[in-house]
């Protein structure tokens, strides 16, 4: 290869990743031959403290402070949170308490995955460059989309209060049972909506995805019954099968010299979280109709195309609304929607699936129920080492010898691809390209300039 051939070149990508769950952040790849040498996916947001904010805090503050970690997938959090208090406590809820919690978790998945797959990644896959483009050539698109995010809103404030940062939940159970009226209401709406969700599947399973076959580990809850959102074990693919306490002997996270976000690993490796992790897992445990919908798809399972997660969230997303759907015919509970708590000193552990993927949380509490220690673990964290590896290998199969809007595209697909967060709907990446020691304007390079978005 000549000095002048233009397949020797540097790419310098930068990304503002995720502005309301990760923050700041660029992505930096060092390529060359069509290889890329290094690759870093810079987070550069400042820690946010909430581990240490709970520290000294009321076992009753708990579920709203965590509530704040954020603004699209405030249940996860506190559901994560109530279930280690209660065990911290040896505090056992009813069979109403589980119901509901799970319902208002149902609410989270349809609102969730329904913003992620209309809003974030259909203009991907449709050829616009925004939603607000894809609206104006399809607006029955993202009308339904908007329809199922206001279902899955209004399912959360049923139980929560209002929808973004619910203040309903408490340890033990919930402030108050939902209006009967309302819960019959929203009935009818989970019953019109569930063949616009068969419709959602069957809708992307025709579009033409990306083929991006990868091996990877997938990690998530089983549950001995249910498809996996509030309870289970925590097991893998690869043969890992625990209970939520034990989470810490095998997970660990490390600090990364140019990132202030945690990586996780399982036993030393990467590993996936969310949705297609979930469903290549725990397919078996779909209900009838998303069962059937997943049929109908043509996907076979376990998948290791990494695009395959914007069709798993249209099936989970059918899920939700089938669970809702049964969940919400349940009676009122009988006396008060909680169970007695007795603060105690102790340790609690809690795992539940975010719409990203599996959350964990442990707690160690004083004699009245303050908080001695706090640890947690979201699902991006968990995802951020399997991210980068997902990068490297996507933009090398798709090819270095693209112009800088194709890789840049390709690349905040891939990202797209992980966290349904409002911010990374816009197009986020910023791609520069070197060839033969000259940047765009002809000059030599002087090295990298890092901005800040």
């Amino acid at each position: 290869m000549t000095e002048n051939d233009p397949g020797r070149r540097h790419i310098d990508i930068r990304v503002p990743v995720l502005a309301r769950v990760e923050g700041e952040g660029a992505l930096e790849i060092r390529a060359r031959d069509g290889r890329i040498q290094q690759l870093q996916l810079r987070i550069f947001e400042p820690p946010r403290y909430f581990e240490k904010f709970l520290e000294g805090r009321s076992w009753e503050e708990v579920p709203d402070l965590v509530a704040r970690i954020c603004g699209i997938c405030p249940v996860a959090y506190q559901m994560s949170a109530v279930q280690a208090l209660e065990q911290a406590f040896a505090t056992v809820p009813g069979a109403w308490v589980d119901h509901a919690r799970r319902l208002i978790y149902c609410g989270e998945w349809i609102q969730s995955h329904a913003l992620h797959i209309h809003l974030l990644a259909l203009p991907d896959f449709l050829g616009f460059d925004n939603a607000i483009a894809l609206a104006g050539a399809h607006p029955e698109v993202v009308r339904r989309g908007m329809d199922l995010q206001r279902l899955g809103n209004d399912l959360i404030r049923l139980f929560g209060g209002r929808s973004v940062h619910p203040v309903g939940v408490r340890v033990g159970g919930f402030h108050r049972a939902p209006d009967p009226e309302a819960a019959a209401d929203l009935q009818r709406r989970l019953d019109q909506a569930l063949p616009r969700a068969e419709e959602l599947v069957a809708f992307l399973a025709d579009l033409d995805l990306p083929r991006d076959d990868q091996d990877f580990i997938s990690v998530a809850l089983r549950h001995e019954r249910e498809y996996p959102m509030y309870a289970g074990r925590i097991v893998s693919d690869h043969g890992l099968d625990i209970p939520v306490e034990a989470y810490a002997g095998h997970f660990t996270e490390e600090h990364r010299p140019h990132s202030t976000a945690l990586y996780s690993r399982l036993h030393g490796r990467p590993y996936l979280v969310g949705p297609l992790a979930r469903l290549n897992l725990n397919h078996d445990r779909l209900s009838p109709r998303a069962a059937a919908a997943l049929a109908n798809s043509g996907l076979r399972l376990p998948s290791r195309n990494m695009f395959h997660a914007l069709l798993a969230r249209g099936i989970e997303l059918l899920q939700a609304l089938e669970d809702a759907h049964g969940l919400l015919g349940n009676d009122a509970p009988e006396g008060a929607p909680h169970a007695q708590v007795s603060p105690r000193a102790g340790a609690g552990f809690g795992a539940t699936e975010a719409p990203r993927g599996l959350l964990w949380h442990h707690y160690v509490t004083d004699d009245e129920g303050r908080v001695r220690l706090a640890r947690i673990v979201p699902p991006t964290a968990q995802n951020q080492a399997r991210m980068e590896e997902d990068l490297r290998r996507s933009l090398e199969a798709f090819g270095l010898h693209h112009d800088d809007d194709a890789l840049r595209l390709r690349g905040e697909m891939v990202v797209r691809n992980y966290d349904p967060c409002i911010s990374c709907a816009t197009h986020f990446l910023k791609v520069r390209i070197h060839r033969d020691g000259e940047d765009h304007d002809g000059g030599p390079i002087q090295g990298m300039e890092w901005t800040r978005f």
